[in-house]
């Protein structure tokens, strides 16, 4: 498929879930790589940042997908010859796919440790991290059980308890409103993440900042679950993560809009919740403080100041 059709599939969110678009963006550019003619470098360059371009205007929130271009790319802005530059795309994204889903595999691996017996956990959204966490303790033959958000408006609640209830795991569905009065039952909050800025917030689906805030006031803990390509670099120089707004038409039917001539319909896809409210981040390469952020943006993402420019 084109670039601007995975482009197209990632925008409508048939594609979605913010570790399969960036893995499925790093796939994209390499097989872009490959059906490319050009004649020498420059060309070469010039059609796949257009490429890269496409894909980095589908979804503005998730970080992991300019952070995958970025690491996709980087060989080969750097490259001498184009056989370099194409050689090094399809390496890059091959390395990026792999350790994507390793990465998945180990914050897996660790976060069923922070699962105890008795354990009863809130989680909000469709977070393949989180749910790998929740599903490696089921593994592990912990006894627990699991309250899972509808997550209106695209309902990513269902798939949730659908993978739930293939794993075997005892759920209870309950609507996003719900999560305050159900929260003296919770015992362990587990989310994913968009992105993670360099002071340990967490950007994450409409309605976690609030399951947050009802967890920190009932004392419960609250953990993130992220790859490192989740964080997000610019951060670091105060850049702002953009919120999606997306269609209207997921919250309320267009034609019963128009009649609503005073009412204006608003669909933030993401909200942004404070360090202070988060315990701990999970990510591949340990059990991180918020406050640690930054770590993880200078040790283990491929990004120089002048990146920043771009």
């Amino acid at each position: 498929m084109s670039v601007t059709g995975i482009a197209e599939k990632i925008q409508s969110m048939e594609i979605r879930g913010a570790g399969r678009i960036a893995r499925t963006a790093a796939l994209a550019l390499k097989e872009h790589s490959n059906d490319l003619d050009s004649k020498d470098l420059n060309t070469f360059l010039r059609e796949m940042e257009s490429a890269a371009d496409i894909l980095l205007q589908t979804r503005p929130t998730a970080v992991s997908l300019p952070n995958a271009v970025n690491i996709v790319m980087k060989g080969a802005r750097n490259a001498q010859t184009l056989d370099e530059a194409r050689d090094s795309v399809i390496k890059s994204a091959d390395s990026f796919i792999s350790n994507s889903e390793l990465a998945v595999k180990r914050i897996a691996e660790i976060g069923a440790r922070h699962i105890k017996d008795g354990d009863v956990i809130l989680t909000h959204c469709n977070s393949e991290a989180a749910l790998a966490c929740i599903i490696e303790a089921h593994r592990q033959k912990k006894k627990f059980e699991v309250f899972a958000t509808e997550v209106r408006p695209r309902n990513q609640g269902y798939i949730t308890i659908k993978t739930l209830n293939d794993a075997g795991i005892k759920t209870s569905f309950i609507v996003d409103s719900a999560a305050r009065y159900f929260m003296k039952d919770i015992s362990l909050v587990i989310v994913g993440s968009d992105a993670i800025t360099v002071n340990g917030a967490v950007v994450n689906k409409i309605g976690t900042s609030q399951i947050a805030l009802c967890a920190h006031e009932a004392r419960t803990p609250l953990i993130a679950a992220a790859e490192t390509y989740k964080f997000a670099p610019k951060t670091i120089t105060g850049e702002l993560i953009q919120i999606e707004e997306r269609d209207t038409s997921e919250v309320l039917d267009r034609e019963k809009a128009a009649e609503l001539s005073f009412v204006t319909v608003r669909n933030p896809a993401f909200d942004v919740t404070p360090a202070d409210y988060v315990d701990l981040i999970i990510t591949e390469h340990g059990a991180i403080p918020p406050e640690m952020a930054y770590v993880i943006i200078k040790e283990y993402l491929g990004w120089d100041i002048g990146d920043f420019d771009r």
